[in-house]
């Protein structure tokens, strides 16, 4: 199947992303809340579509080029994740001027509110706003209970050119932890802090129509959705080793490897070379934390994905990785020439490596090769 594709290459599973997108839509709807995929990790209209079942709407991006190109291609009510700066305002004007599609910007200061104020007074632009909330994670956003919070909103909701549309969260420290009731607590700390937050700026008298929370682990383990409308995750698509190692998904679920040549042997120190580096596979290591042999990623048969012994890409250059084979079986099993996948350590790092699309398969055919994106 793969023998005339040039490597590296990143290779998605059809099926797979297909079964992973029912699920995260099921559980959505049976949750009563939307589903809002975040795109930063596939960086493709095909994928967008199945991770929304079709629906043309509600998507989460990371950067403002993900927005264009998902705007461009008919996707409406962009969530642009990242906490907007100044400089960045007139290409959220242009892009939604160009499509007619709503971006909404997030921030979590004064100084960014009053400059999201002025730039709509100059412009005559309506700028769509949600406030961030720090739900733990101590990365971006303020306290649910900041004296802050109130003011910011009451600024935003105020400013004669902006609709505030409400409160976002992203418990990421829910991948710190590996036990299932751990991260349910972690989702339960993130939905307070989300609906904590919405229900201060409706006692103040504030519109907050959206209240949305995020994160692959704590979507799936939540006990309750209350009071939350909509839910952003992004990795489920894919799923990697990080999220193997964190009880978050079965081996079966990862859609997302990487197709590697061997070229070369090297007996004396007990390695093989692959020709997908740490510009192939990324330089992320966070699945070790719980999962020790993981490495750069689990070494498998490039048709069964059988995992190949205990073989893992131990050492990574820009464009060489090393397999350490205790066993000189291994140099016959695995020629110089022959392919092999890797299960990736973190799926989201390794598709931002730089792939220009996906070898999208079908069992044991090539099916398609869907277009993927790159940049800011």
């Amino acid at each position: 199947m793969f023998r005339q594709v040039e490597t590296p290459r990143l290779i998605l599973d059809r099926a797979v992303l297909q079964r992973n997108a029912d699920r995260f839509l099921a559980r959505a709807a049976a949750a009563d809340v939307v589903l809002r995929p975040h795109l930063k990790t596939a960086k493709s209209i095909a994928v967008a579509k199945v991770a929304t079942g079709g629906r043309m709407s509600t998507v989460t991006v990371s950067t403002l080029k993900e927005a264009e190109r998902f705007a461009a291609a008919g996707f409406d009510d962009i969530l642009y994740a990242v906490g907007i700066s100044p400089n960045k305002l007139s290409r959220v004007q242009r892009i939604s001027d160009e499509t007619g599609k709503r971006i909404l910007v997030v921030t979590d200061n004064r100084p960014m509110a009053e400059a999201m104020a002025a730039f709509s007074r100059d412009t005559g632009f309506r700028l769509q706003v949600l406030l961030e909330i720090d739900s733990g994670e101590g990365r971006g956003g303020l306290p649910p209970r900041s004296p802050e919070l109130v003011e910011i909103g009451r600024s935003l909701a105020e400013a004669p050119g902006l609709d505030f549309r409400g409160v976002i969260t992203h418990a990421g420290h829910s991948y710190a932890v590996a036990d299932p009731a751990a991260i349910a607590d972690i989702a339960e700390a993130e939905r307070r802090s989300a609906t904590d937050a919405a229900v201060a700026l409706r006692d103040a008298g504030i519109a907050c129509e959206i209240v949305s929370v995020g994160s692959t682990p704590t979507f799936l383990h939540a006990r309750s959705f209350e009071g939350v409308t909509e839910a952003r995750c992004g990795v489920y698509a894919f799923f990697d080793l990080a999220q193997l190692s964190r009880n978050v998904c079965a081996v079966e679920d990862i859609a997302l490897t990487v197709l590697a040549s061997v070229i070369g042997h090297n007996r004396k120190a007990g390695t093989i070379l692959i020709d997908a580096g740490a510009l192939a596979l990324s330089k992320d290591v966070s699945a070790n934390t719980f999962m020790s042999d993981a490495h750069y990623g689990h070494v498998c048969d490039p048709l069964t994905m059988q995992r190949l012994g205990e073989l893992s890409v131990a050492v990574v250059h820009q464009e060489h990785g090393s397999i350490p084979v205790e066993d000189p079986i291994w140099f016959e099993r695995l020629p110089i020439g022959s392919l092999v996948r890797i299960l990736p350590n973190h799926a989201c790092m390794t598709a931002a490596a730089g792939y220009e699309s996906y070898l999208v398969v079908d069992g044991d055919r090539i099916t398609a090769e869907w277009d993927r994106f790159n940049g800011w």
